[in-house]
């Protein structure tokens, strides 16, 4: 009888020895297969093919953010081989060679940009654009954008359309835009209402005594961008024969028929804050609306509200 139940005992632990050791390489295979899957690409089948990036959008299919942000597709690439890209340099009007970094998975790094690799062949090429922060992947709008490229192959000869017209806004953009346009216009005066034109805010002199710039923003080190100077568009006023020497920086709303109104500005002490405003407002009111012609921020050619940044000085 006992050496009956110490055979069932060494039966069960047999038996529990052998769904151990089953576990680990079921997990070894379930990996192996995963990393085969996510092994880096091939893409020697499209070296050599040209593409032109025809639509840059968000996930929902538009082009432009509730912010007026607009995805506009520009890039030319070609695949020199499977870790070099050539991709068309404006500045130069070249064809400029890029090491092709594989990172992980189906994330790539060149020209500085990284992205998902969604799909290939000899007629497209779909990516995902990253945005990374200490090389972790941003799970927000700044990677939701997705590009499409056709060969010049499939555009000639299949679609028989040029690249300019594919990358058009949308109806649905148009749509889009309207709404925004809309709202803006029921709120004139709210910041929160109005966004970035997609041709900022024009300023044009109608006297010698003023003068107006548009500043740029740009810093490639910093992550900015062109898009920065239209969405947060910043101007320097400089006026002469003031009433007095004065220098003042603050933030407007221009509304769609081209009217500034004052909006933020830097006051320390609260009990000034009213009479801050109306020396504000009054600069507003008699030096920078009737010397100049203020022509609203638009998009797609439609006039609207948007918020700008003024910094401006007076000399007696």
């Amino acid at each position: 009888m006992l050496n009956f139940k110490r055979l069932i005992y060494f039966l069960a632990v047999a038996l529990v020895m052998a769904g151990c050791n089953a576990g680990p390489e079921k997990t070894t295979k379930k990996n192996k297969k995963k990393k085969e899957e996510l092994k880096r690409l091939d893409f020697t089948p499209i070296v050599g093919i040209k593409y032109h990036e025809v639509t840059r959008r968000f996930s929902n299919g538009l082009s432009f953010s509730d912010i007026g942000f607009q995805q506009e597709p520009s890039w030319i690439i070609q695949f020199a081989s499977n870790d070099t890209v050539k991709a068309w340099s404006p500045q130069k009007q070249i064809m400029q060679s890029f090491y092709f970094m594989y990172d992980h998975g189906d994330v790539y790094n060149f020209a500085g940009e990284w992205f998902r690799i969604k799909g290939f062949s000899k007629d497209s090429i779909r990516m995902q654009r990253l945005h990374l922060t200490k090389q972790v992947i941003a799970k927000d709008i700044r990677s939701d954008v997705f590009m499409t490229y056709y060969s010049e192959d499939y555009l000639n000869n299949v679609i028989k359309k040029k690249p300019e017209e594919l990358r058009k806004p949308t109806a649905a953009d148009t749509a889009f835009i309207k709404k925004l346009v809309a709202r803006a216009d029921r709120n004139p005066t709210n910041a929160d209402s109005a966004f970035a034109g997609r041709i900022p805010v024009q300023f044009t002199p109608k006297s010698k005594i003023i003068s107006v710039e548009k500043l740029s923003t740009v810093d490639r080190l910093l992550g900015r961008t062109e898009a920065y100077d239209y969405l947060f568009p910043e101007y320097r006023i400089k006026i002469q024969n003031a009433y007095q020497d004065f220098g003042y920086s603050f933030s407007a709303v221009v509304d769609q028929h081209g009217k500034i109104h004052l909006n933020k500005f830097r006051n320390d002490m609260p009990e000034y804050y009213e009479q801050r405003k109306k020396v504000l407002e009054g600069i507003i009111d008699v030096y920078l609306q009737n010397l100049l012609l203020v022509k609203p921020g638009t998009t797609l050619g439609i006039p609207h509200a948007s918020e700008i940044t003024l910094n401006v000085s007076g000399k007696k």
